[in-house]
């Protein structure tokens, strides 16, 4: 008579360690499973396990049963294929654990120093040094005695009353005469840092005005040529 298990499946971590002790139990080859005889003995030991608590265990059953059905017909290569997949599984699974228990007792035996934490001194001293009026600054801040809009000066205001208005009618002109006197042959040469900000903004808002009005062609490289006719639009049919 087979000698009855007594194994309890919450002592195992998967349906492969349960194999595993199984082969362990019985003295078997690892590379040469009697597999039938070892799926017997682990549907014999789940079968009354509770399907909540084992389920992986369960399904492991299934699937040994099923291999079983596939080994017991002549020739089978699904079964041989299956057997082998299997055997793959428990001699790699075992070599892991092997490995985990051989790491986890180096690190047991493995000597740990550890130092005491160093003691460094504390220098709260501010070493930087700003103008009173600076530090008195933030202190009324800090205190919230400032206001928290100020109001503009005179002088920040002066030079956006005295700019100069450039209109671009002005510029369209410019542009034209530049053109026809041969000094300007690319877009580039239009604009310049040495002129006001509203001056360049209205050169470029007159060269637009001429490129949309067909009197100016301005291509890919920013090369510029002038048009003496202005072109034809198609007309819509109608």
């Amino acid at each position: 008579m087979a000698e009855e298990l007594t194994f309890h499946l919450e002592d195992f971590d998967g349906p492969l360690e349960l194999l595993l002790a199984l082969v362990a139990k019985h003295k078997m080859d690892l590379h040469n499973i009697p597999i039938l005889q070892l799926i017997d003995q682990y549907t014999r030991t789940v079968e009354q396990a509770d399907p909540e608590t084992a389920s992986a265990f369960i399904e492991m059953a299934a699937h040994l049963v099923e291999m079983k059905s596939f080994l017991l017909l002549p020739r089978s290569e699904e079964g041989e294929r299956m057997k082998q997949e299997l055997t793959g599984q428990l001699i790699e699974y075992d070599q892991c654990r092997r490995m985990a228990a051989l790491l986890r007792a180096k690190g047991e035996t493995a000597p740990v120093f550890v130092r005491r934490p160093m003691e460094m001194e504390l220098d709260n001293t501010y070493a930087l040094h700003h103008a009173p009026q600076i530090l008195a600054d933030y202190w009324q801040a800090l205190a919230g005695r400032t206001k928290t809009r100020r109001v503009p000066t005179q002088q920040q205001f002066e030079p956006l009353v005295t700019a100069p208005m450039v209109s671009v009618t002005s510029r369209v002109v410019y542009i034209l005469r530049r053109m026809l006197g041969g000094t300007v042959a690319k877009m580039e040469q239009l604009f310049s840092r040495s002129q006001s900000r509203s001056t360049n903004v209205a050169t470029f808002l007159a060269l637009l005005e001429l490129v949309r009005g067909g009197r100016i062609a301005l291509d890919d490289r920013g090369e510029l040529t002038m048009r003496r006719t202005r072109p034809e639009r198609n007309k819509e049919n109608p």
